[in-house]
C-alpha cells in the first residue's frame, strides 16, 4: 500500500459508496450494473488500472486493480463484474494481443464503453477446461464458432467476450484457442437466461449461445492451439482475486460486527459486555490478521514472479473457506437482523458461498496441492 495506492483506495471507496451503494437495490432487481456506472468508473480512472498507459489504461500493475476491488468490497458493492472486466479480460489482451488488438479494445474497456467477459465454462464442463466442446472451424479469413457457455459473469451485458473454443477436439488442451467476440450486431450470438443466483444478484451471470458465429482470424488471441496455455498461465493471478476479495470481506465483516456489538444493548449492557461475544470477535479478528499476512506473502510472490500454482491453490481454497466461516460467525452476532437482506452482513453471507466454486472449485485446489505432496515412491498408486 503505497501513498498512491491509498489515494486510489480512497477514491474507489468514495466512488463505490456514492455511485454504487445507492443503486445496489436497483441493480439487484435488474440483475446487472447500470451502464452509466461503468462509464463513470472509467472517467474516474478505476477501470483497467493495470493496463499500460500506451494501451489506454492506468499504467499501474494488477495490484492497483486489487486495490479497487478491495475498496468496492468494503463499500458494499459486489466486485465480481469489476474483477472480470479489470483483472481477467484485459490482461489476456495485454499479454497475448497484437498491437492492433490492444488499440482496438483496451482503451474502450478502460473508458467503460466496452465491458468484458470470459467464456470458458460450459453446461457439461466446469473445472475440466480441456473438455470444452465449443467448436471453432476455420472458414477462409474467419472462424465459425458453435457451442454454449454458462455461468458467464457479465455475459448479458458484455461487448467483448473472450471465448475458449476447440479447433482440434482430438488434441484436447492443445486444440483450444481463444477468440474475441464483439457482441454488438453479432449474428448468431445470443444471450440465453440471465441466471438467478443465491447471492451477488447485482452481478449478471448468463448463459451464452454461439450459433455459427463468424469471428475474423484477426480476433484470435495468439496462435491456434495456444488458448489452454494462456488460460493456465493466467490462473494464478485470477485465483488470487479470491484471496484479495475474501480478505477484504473478512476484515469488513469483523468491522461491522465489532461496531454492532458495541452499539447493540441486551439485558441493559452492550453485547460486547458478554464474554462469549468478546471471544467470538477475538477469534474472528485473529483470523483476519492471519489472512492479511498470508495475502501479503502471496502478493509479494506475485510481484516477484514466483507465485506458483500450488501456493495460489492453497490460497484460493483457504481464503474462501475462511471467508464463509468468519462471515457466518459475524452474522450470528447480529441475531435476527443478520438474516435480514437489508443488512450488509446478510448479503455478504450469500456472496461468500460462490467463492468456493468459481475460479476452480476448492476440491480441485486441494487436488493440486495434494498432488504436489506425492513422492516418487507413491506416484503410481495416486495415478
Amino acid at each position: 500500500m503505497t501513498e498512491e495506492r491509498r489515494a486510489l483506495h480512497d477514491l474507489a471507496y468514495r466512488f463505490a459508496e456514492e455511485a454504487g451503494v445507492p443503486a445496489v437495490d436497483r441493480w439487484r432487481a435488474q440483475q446487472r450494473v447500470d451502464r452509466s456506472f461503468w462509464t463513470a468508473a472509467g472517467t474516474h480512472g478505476l477501470l483497467c488500472c493495470g493496463v499500460p498507459e500506451s494501451d489506454g489504461g492506468g499504467g499501474g500493475s494488477v495490484l492497483d486493480d486489487f486495490v479497487v476491488l478491495d475498496a468496492f468490497v468494503r463499500a458494499g458493492v459486489t466486485p465480481a463484474p469489476m474483477q472480470v472486466h479489470n483483472v481477467v479480460v484485459p490482461h489476456y489482451i495485454v499479454r497475448h494481443g497484437t498491437a492492433e488488438q490492444r488499440r482496438r479494445w483496451l482503451p474502450e474497456m478502460a473508458a467503460g464503453r466496452m465491458i468484458g467477459a470470459l467464456a470458458m465454462t460450459e453446461p457439461d464442463t466446469g473445472s475440466d477446461v480441456q473438455a470444452i466442446r465449443t467448436r471453432a472451424v476455420r472458414s477462409g479469413d474467419h472462424y465459425v464458432l458453435t457451442g454454449a457457455k454458462t455461468f458467464i459473469t457479465n455475459g448479458a451485458t458484455a461487448d467483448l467476450v473472450l471465448v475458449a473454443a476447440t479447433t482440434d477436439p482430438a488434441a484436447r488442451g492443445r486444440g483450444i484457442s481463444l477468440f474475441a467476440v464483439e457482441t454488438k450486431d453479432c449474428a448468431g450470438f445470443q444471450v440465453g437466461r440471465v441466471l438467478h443466483k443465491m447471492g451477488q444478484h447485482e452481478s449478471d451471470t448468463a448463459e451464452l449461445v454461439l450459433d455459427e458465429v463468424r469471428v475474423p482470424v484477426g480476433h484470435r488471441l495468439g496462435a491456434e492451439g495456444e488458448g489452454f496455455a494462456m488460460l493456465m498461465g493466467q490462473l494464478p493471478q485470477e485465483r488470487l482475486i479470491v484471496a484479495v476479495t475474501a480478505t477484504a470481506a473478512i476484515e469488513h465483516a469483523v468491522d461491522l460486527a465489532t461496531r454492532y456489538v458495541n452499539e447493540r444493548y441486551a439485558f441493559g449492557k452492550p453485547l460486547i459486555a458478554q464474554q462469549h461475544v468478546r471471544f467470538e470477535i477475538a477469534e474472528c479478528a485473529t483470523h483476519a490478521r492471519v489472512a492479511r499476512a498470508f495475502l501479503d506473502d502471496c502478493i509479494h510472490r506475485l510481484e516477484a514472479g514466483t507465485l506458483d500454482d500450488v501456493t495460489v491453490s492453497m490460497a484460493k481454497w483457504w481464503f474462501s473457506e475462511l471467508e464463509g466461516r468468519v462471515v457466518d460467525r459475524c452474522l450470528q452476532l447480529f441475531g435476527g437482523y443478520g438474516y435480514m437482506d437489508e443488512y450488509p452482513i446478510s448479503r455478504m453471507y450469500t456472496a461468500a458461498r460462490a467463492q468456493r466454486i468459481y475460479g476452480g472449485t476448492n476440491e480441485i485446489m486441494k487436488e493440486i496441492v495434494g498432488r504436489s505432496l506425492v513422492t516418487s515412491d507413491t506416484a503410481g498408486a495416486v495415478r
